[in-house]
């Protein structure tokens, strides 16, 4: 069967006009031919119908209902980079400015003193968070799309890079807050609060994991820890290691990184919630999308 291919956004020089492939090969197939032809690699090839529906990599042409002498749109999405590299970019700047800043106190604030005992849990904290992160993001995440577009990984760096590090950092370690005191109970519930909260998190990731098999795009409903509340506990239970964190630093700077954080995980939450209702007729209707038993 011939097709048409036409470049939509910027032209691609070397893309032919027509095409001669089969109605029942693999949209996987077809972007491998072209991207041969193009030269470009596969990741930065984007094809669509003319009403714009994305053709998507394991069905045929003729799941889309595309014959003789459909043109199939094709876009370059630019130099692309891997979302596991992302994450990692991403996680790792908090872990170097946060230590920078405890290494580099005297430099930092022009003055000597010491961290108060809230300040160096704070540190440790934010550490095991990220290493956790990093930890997530190389050996546990599993990923449906396998790029994004490169310039977009500076904006995915400004809220890890500067809110959750330089920002935290400034005002969680200056010395107006190397005084502070917390009574030792509350602040053993403080740290024991976040430590759950930390490990429901990696506990929820790694069922997340669990459920989709490694190479494919399957989804499923999830069950059983957390899960029987919210669509998302990994989401709340994060928020609550941040609440846990901002009660600690007593810092304004924890809880507005709190907040911020919370609202773009509560969008986040909606769509997936939205997802799993539309995907799957049996979703249970008695759960929430972020706060159990509330919303």
């Amino acid at each position: 069967m011939s097709i048409s291919l036409a470049s939509r956004g910027r032209k691609i020089k070397s893309l032919p006009k027509n095409l001669e492939f089969p109605l029942d090969g693999s949209i996987d197939q077809l972007k491998e031919e072209i991207s041969q032809k193009t030269r470009l690699p596969i990741e930065r090839l984007r094809l669509s119908t003319v009403d714009g529906t994305v053709l998507i990599p394991g069905k045929t042409l003729r799941k889309f209902g595309i014959g003789t002498g459909t043109t199939i749109w094709v876009k370059d999405l630019g130099p692309q980079i891997g979302w596991r590299t992302v994450y990692v970019i991403e996680y790792l700047g908090p872990l170097i400015i946060h230590s920078l800043f405890v290494l580099g106190l005297k430099h930092v604030y022009r003055q000597e003193f010491n961290l108060s005992l809230n300040q160096k849990i704070a540190f440790i904290m934010i550490i095991l968070h990220f290493l956790k992160r990093e930890y997530e993001s190389i050996y546990v995440h599993r990923f449906s799309s396998a790029t994004m577009p490169f310039r977009n990984i500076f904006k995915n760096c400004f809220h890890y890079h500067v809110l959750s590090g330089l920002l935290l950092a400034f005002f969680i370690y200056g010395p107006w807050h190397s005084q502070d005191y917390i009574c030792p109970k509350l602040l053993a519930f403080y740290s024991f609060g976040w430590t759950v909260s930390l490990l429901s998190n990696l506990k929820i990731h790694l069922k997340l994991r669990d459920l989709r098999p490694e190479g494919s795009s399957k989804r499923a409903i999830p069950y059983g820890f957390g899960f029987n509340w919210v669509s998302c506990p990994n989401y709340f239970f994060e928020s609550l290691e941040w609440l846990f964190f901002a009660l600690i630093t007593r810092s304004w700077a924890s809880w507005l990184f709190l907040a911020v954080g919370s609202a773009q995980m509560w969008v986040w939450a909606q769509k997936k919630h939205q997802r799993y209702v539309k995907e799957f007729p049996n979703y249970p209707k008695s759960r929430k999308v972020l706060i159990p038993y509330f919303m």
